[in-house]
């Protein structure tokens, strides 16, 4: 009997082990609570290897040697998928952004928490990043026109957009965006303005260029997946999926999602939408943006700058070194280098 329960035992580790590594496959990547689970997929390696090293150790024991050395094979071969998973999206990251060219475009998100992250901070960052789009979540207008006054101080202009939902308490009711005058004149479409077409409970803005030429520049922000708002979570990813579509769009914002979640939101190879993600494309999509007080690679890459095939990610980088700067957003900055892809 015992043996038939350990039979038993080790059946169901190998299948849970199976669904957290390849969630996807199992369709199960936006249930509740696999989809927190695995948001943090170098956690989920590591403590794949804790098990492994735990599991061995207590093979020792003559009675239950077996059992515990087919654990100790499961959590094994679990370790090895995650950081193989890891691997491919980039590992350990990447090295600094390629040299800007006159076809070049920077793209920065940043969740700046609110007051949290003072605007002269942002403004130093996104000069220094040399930025010409700027997706900041959580962020309100009257902040993001101090960053922009700064910027121009700097000698960096840019111009402040952005969307609300008054019924969204603190900063997080608010998503700002900035875009460089060089880029053309843009403009906040009403929908996202009045919330009829938006993301569900924090918003986003979807900003269009008033001259018909240039991408469309949505500035991304997805409830985060607590219990109580799963659905509206995955309604939000489907609607930023839907935004991005077989036009010329680039999309920049805290989704509260890694690329696991948005398995089979993605059409013909894109990761969602038609949009691609860059960090993944670029060696840094397994670093994570949230949170700053712990390890990158043990962190969430839910922040993400993706675009449809008008554009080639040239480089990528996650800027850890605010993390000890006392800045008070949890999130890193993200930065994206794109290339006209024609």
């Amino acid at each position: 009997m015992l043996r038939l329960l350990g039979i038993l035992a080790a059946v169901l580790c190998a299948i849970a082990a199976a669904v957290l590594t390849f969630p996807g496959f199992f369709r199960v990547e936006r249930l509740y609570p696999i989809a927190q689970i695995v948001s943090f997929r170098g956690l989920l390696a590591a403590a794949f290897a804790v098990a492994t090293l735990l599991a061995l150790l207590l093979a020792i024991a003559r009675p239950l040697r077996a059992f515990f050395f087919s654990i100790a094979v499961i959590a094994g071969v679990a370790t090895v998928a995650n950081v193989a998973v890891l691997a491919s999206r980039g590992g350990l990251g990447t090295d600094p952004l390629p040299t800007k060219t006159d076809a070049s475009i920077r793209v920065m998100t940043w969740n700046t928490a609110g007051p949290a992250t003072p605007p002269d901070t942002i403004a130093k960052i996104a000069v220094a990043m040399d930025v010409d789009i700027v997706a900041l979540p959580e962020t309100t207008i009257e902040t993001g026109e101090r960053v922009a006054l700064a910027m121009r101080d700097l000698g960096h202009r840019m111009w402040a957009h952005h969307a609300e939902d008054p019924s969204t308490e603190w900063d997080a009711g608010s998503t700002t965006l900035l875009i460089s005058p060089e880029m053309g004149d843009y403009a906040v479409i009403e929908s996202s303005l009045d919330g009829t077409s938006n993301t569900s409970t924090v918003p986003s803005a979807v900003a269009m260029p008033v001259s018909g030429q240039g991408p469309i520049v949505v500035a991304a922000h997805a409830v985060a997946p607590r219990p109580s708002y799963m659905q509206s979570w995955r309604d939000d990813l489907q609607w930023l999926a839907d935004q991005c579509g077989d036009g010329n769009v680039i999309m920049a914002g805290d989704f509260n999602a890694t690329v696991d979640h948005m398995s089979g939101l993605g059409i013909d190879g894109a990761t969602l939408g038609h949009c691609t993600d860059a960090a993944v494309d670029t060696g840094n999509g397994a670093l994570g943006t949230w949170s700053s007080n712990v390890p990158a690679i043990l962190g969430a890459p839910i922040d993400h700058i993706m675009a449809t095939s008008q554009w080639r990610a040239s480089g990528s980088l996650v800027l850890r070194s605010m993390d000890d700067s006392g800045s008070g957003s949890d999130h890193r900055p993200l930065i994206v280098q794109y290339e006209p892809a024609g």
